[in-house]
């Protein structure tokens, strides 16, 4: 029998695929998306997460300006043009995207509160030196939100509580990604859960996907994770001196990252009275120790995504990754 030219067997492919991405939408479910694909919306917890979406955008240069243009919960994308000095933190409002302009837009001394809100994209941004008792951003009884392209840092030249955390979730907030950001030079990197005693208002909530993110020269907290569910994969993480720490009975799923440098990678039985749980696979270690008192039930992440192996993480996200990449 004669075969079909080649031209058929393509429109058939062609078909086929398009079949496959109808069938997904109808369906309501996302395609697994590469590590490229979080360049245009967020993969993990925060999915969906759209904050101004395509509302006109407004570019201010001054803090007051800045602090206009995030008040309310009405759709806005406010555009951060130069390094805006900060004594404090300043509040966003719901449905708002923040973006710095080129590779050095941000803030120095402060840092932003989302507190008791929704829908908030957070990009490109550099954040350094968030002054105690300010972290670079808190995310306080909040949902829907993404955080990515960012360059948090601080120093190690000063006591360990001169400034505060450079990413801190707390008070029952709610799906979050955190990708593609670099955090440098800094002892409390990112705390998710403030305190023992508030198991009342975490539990059940504080889901948080951390993917692609490189974290240089900080102490620990990479991240800290209380009561909650946290996805740490495709992370690169150097000279650490405890990195993932999962406490008061949280679920920790760490995969396919790359440690160096790193005391310990994983632990899941310091500092609190309750130990958390954490379940590995396909990490680089680069010989650092793990801590495992209890080994988590998280394995299965509700969500589409797709892991590339450890292999290539580090090409990845050194070029990759922080403001200036997007």
């Amino acid at each position: 029998m004669r075969p079909h030219p080649p031209r058929t067997r393509s429109r058939r492919a062609v078909l086929a695929a398009a079949a496959s991405v109808a069938l997904a939408a109808v369906a309501g479910l996302a395609l697994p998306q590469s590590a490229g694909a979080a360049e245009t919306a967020p993969i993990g917890f925060g999915a969906g997460t759209t904050g101004g979406g395509n509302a006109t955008a407004v570019t201010v240069s001054t803090l007051d300006a800045f602090k206009t243009a995030v008040t309310g919960d009405s759709a806005k994308v406010v555009r951060v043009n130069g390094l805006i000095s900060l004594s404090g933190q300043v509040d966003i409002g719901s449905n708002t995207t923040v973006l710095g302009v080129g590779s050095s837009s941000g803030f120095t001394g402060g840092g932003l509160r989302l507190k008791k809100v929704t829908n908030v994209v957070v990009r490109n941004l550099n954040i350094s030196k968030p002054l105690k008792p300010s972290d670079g951003i808190t995310v306080q009884a909040s949902t829907k939100v993404w955080i990515d392209h960012n360059s948090f840092s601080a120093d190690r030249d000063h006591d360990k509580d001169y400034y505060d955390g450079l990413l801190d979730i707390n008070h029952g907030s709610d799906y979050v990604t955190v990708s593609w950001n670099t955090f440098k030079d800094h002892y409390k990197g990112s705390l998710v859960g403030h305190s023992d005693n508030n198991a009342s208002e975490d539990t059940g909530h504080l889901r948080v996907t951390y993917h692609h993110n490189h974290f240089s020269n900080v102490y620990s907290r990479i991240p800290s994770l209380r009561f909650g569910t946290g996805h740490f994969y495709d992370n690169y993480v150097v000279g650490a001196e405890t990195a993932v720490h999962s406490r008061m009975g949280a679920q920790m799923l760490v995969e396919n990252n790359v440690f160096s440098n790193t005391k310990v990678a994983v632990t899941t039985s310091r500092d609190s009275d309750v130990d958390g749980y954490a379940n590995l696979r396909g990490n680089d270690l680069g010989g650092a120790a793990t801590e495992i008192s209890q080994v988590g039930t998280f394995t299965a992440p509700p969500y589409s995504y797709t892991a590339e192996p450890a292999s290539t993480v580090v090409a990845s996200v050194t070029s990759g990754a922080g403001a200036g990449k997007l």
